[in-house]
């Protein structure tokens, strides 16, 4: 219930920034992506770590961005990136339930196996480990997405988003 009370305030925030924006993130590139991700990330350890900020924003909406980068980068590997933006409200609705669907389907494979250990957590771990994917990603982006012995993009993307909610979670408590 957590998890999908914090997706729908993610997805409520995509919805409305669909009808401002439009479909204009379908021109990024993946490495483009991956950078704005990395940017909220650095963002959010920065604000872990400084006592003096200068911009009045807490974690949770540079998590939140993290998802819903994350998010749109799903959809990218899927779809494709386009010189022009080609999807309607309702096709972006579809693909962005679709992502979460399968990424919380991955969530609750790993909660199996692992329990709920997120949950002993400190926030700054869990930020700290956005940040490693982070790095892996563009390391694959360099190498072409080619991996040897190393889950894909899709999925460091999808962990990305897991550890966001997580976050999210316990900073709500």
């Amino acid at each position: 219930m957590q998890y999908d009370a914090i997706i729908e305030k993610c997805r409520d925030l995509f919805l409305k920034k669909m009808k401002d924006y439009g479909c204009a993130w379908r021109i990024l590139r993946l490495p483009s992506l991956t950078d704005q991700i990395f940017i909220k990330a650095q963002r959010i350890r920065g604000l872990q770590e400084n006592a003096e900020r200068k911009v009045d924003e807490g974690e949770v909406p540079e998590f939140i961005g993290v998802i819903n980068y994350s998010i749109m980068a799903l959809i990218q590997l899927e779809k494709g990136v386009v010189e022009q933006p080609d999807l309607s409200e309702e096709e972006a609705t579809m693909l962005y339930d679709k992502m979460v669907v399968e990424t919380k389907q991955l969530m609750e494979n790993k909660n199996h196996d692992y329990g709920e250990a997120w949950r002993d957590m400190r926030v700054s771990s869990l930020t700290d480990l956005i940040l490693q994917k982070l790095l892996r990603v563009k390391q694959i982006e360099d190498n072409k997405g080619k991996t040897i012995v190393s889950e894909g993009i899709d999925a460091n993307y999808q962990d990305m988003i897991n550890y966001s909610i997580f976050a999210l979670i316990l900073l709500e408590n």
